[in-house]
């Protein structure tokens, strides 16, 4: 056993109504065995340097020394920000008129009921390790239920702050998201922090759509430097729903994340898009499951990466077709820039099918800038530096103009701004 394992099994956390959901993760993470090198999931990611048994793990108030470095110009939402997992007020800005959320702290008895029958229904704990530990530890959460055919003016921005750098913080983040029949939201989960502070983010998202339900789930990971990240964001889909979700993952110590999407109803729809952009010496892995269970469903995945300097980046793609999924039109796609000879990519595509009667493709690249293109644009008075700019972000910028919320992108772009380009001057190439 290692000590971190045994630090979390020393926990206690005051008992209350969720108290039987945490003693069931506390039991299956317990039977859980630590991945290592020879688990094939984490084949290429290694958890020796992040699991630390002297994290702090009771953060009890949060910080006012913060610096809200996530507002989204121009983005019309309610925000709700947790620092180092604990709500904070004074930085939220929420309409109860718009948008049925609660913290799990403050759910009434019929908020509680629908947490306890959707929360951990559609993760197999067993095989989620770090999804029990999350729930063994759940001392707060977001429950975001849309009630049927609602369709709320403003969009939800949860963001999760990262500020104690003077000690080591082990940060749990939970949000269930229920959208009712015929009902459509917009929520944008958020994690930033600063570059000095060494934590251990475990997130868990259950996304569950109802029939004919429509949800844009957007992620922006921005947290830097020593911070670690274990995320899962799982979700069901119900008769001819349609999820359209994008995840943005700068790059840190690790991040690892692993997207489940389950679809349970005829004629639904999920688009899954993202891009990840580690440097230095920085670690980033995805890890994509798409499970049709039934027929007439589509599916379209793509992420690309930009690896620089030598960092690391790991994608393994999965689409499984259940025996029963007839007329499923499921693609995947993964490119891969590499702009140093050191940088690496593991990357693993994979088609699972057991239907005969689907349409389904993949392909994945992995490749340097084209020394053709960055010759043509020299010669058109573009200097070396800029042309490297400009393709790196020629490179993943079709999916920011693809969004349906336009404010993500125009956040994002003076970020990739500042990644790319070494000299501030060359920064207007990307505005």
């Amino acid at each position: 056993m290692s000590d971190f394992v045994a630090a979390t099994q020393a926990l206690t956390i005051a008992e209350d109504w969720l108290t039987p959901l945490r003693e069931r993760g506390r039991s299956c993470w317990q039977a859980w065995s630590l991945p290592t090198r020879k688990t094939e999931a984490w084949k290429y990611t290694s958890l020796s340097s992040v699991l630390k048994p002297d994290y702090r793990f009771d953060v009890s108030a949060p910080s006012n020394d913060v610096d809200a470095q996530w507002k989204i110009d121009d983005l019309d939402a309610n925000v709700m920000v947790f620092v180092d997992g604990v709500f904070s007020a004074r930085l939220s800005e929420l309409d109860e008129r718009e948008l049925s959320v609660c913290r799990f702290s403050e759910a009434d008895a019929t908020q509680q009921a629908l947490i306890e029958s959707e929360l951990n229904a559609h993760i197999d704990l067993e095989q989620q390790g770090f999804a029990a530990l999350n729930t063994q530890t759940l001392g707060e959460g977001v429950l975001v239920h849309v009630a049927a055919a609602a369709q709320p003016d403003k969009a939800l921005h949860i963001v999760w702050v990262s500020s104690s750098p003077e000690q080591a913080t082990y940060c749990s983040a939970r949000v269930l998201v229920v959208v009712e029949s015929g009902a459509q939201a917009q929520v944008i989960e958020h994690y930033v922090g600063s570059p000095s502070a060494e934590v251990l983010t475990n997130s868990v998202t259950e996304l569950v759509l109802r029939d004919n339900a429509r949800l844009t789930y957007y992620r922006l990971h921005e947290e830097a430097g020593a911070a670690n990240h274990i995320g899962g964001v799982h979700a069901v889909l119900g008769r001819a729903a349609h999820l359209d979700s994008f995840f943005l993952t700068f790059g840190s110590d690790l991040k690892r994340l692993d997207i489940v999407v389950h679809h349970r109803g005829e004629g639904g729809e999920s688009y899954i898009n993202g891009v990840y952009l580690p440097r230095e010496k920085q670690h980033i892995d995805v890890h994509t499951s798409i499970e049709h269970a039934v027929p007439h469903c589509n599916s379209n995945e793509t992420f690309r990466g930009i690896v620089a300097d030598s960092a690391r980046a790991v994608f393994n793609g999965r689409i499984h077709i259940h025996r029963d999924a007839q007329k499923t039109e499921a693609y995947l796609s993964n490119k891969n820039l590499l702009t140093s000879n050191k940088a690496e990519v593991d990357t693993k595509p994979e088609l699972e099918i057991y239907a005969d009667d689907v349409r389904c493709a993949h392909g994945a690249t992995v490749a340097q800038l084209d020394k053709e293109a960055v010759h043509y644009l020299k010669t058109r008075g573009v200097s070396q530096e800029e042309a490297l700019v400009m393709l790196s972000f020629g490179f993943i910028n079709e999916l920011f103009t693809d969004l349906s919320i336009p404010a993500v992108g125009n956040y994002a772009r003076p970020k990739l701004a500042a990644l790319f380009a070494r000299e501030s001057d060359l920064t207007r190439h990307l505005l």
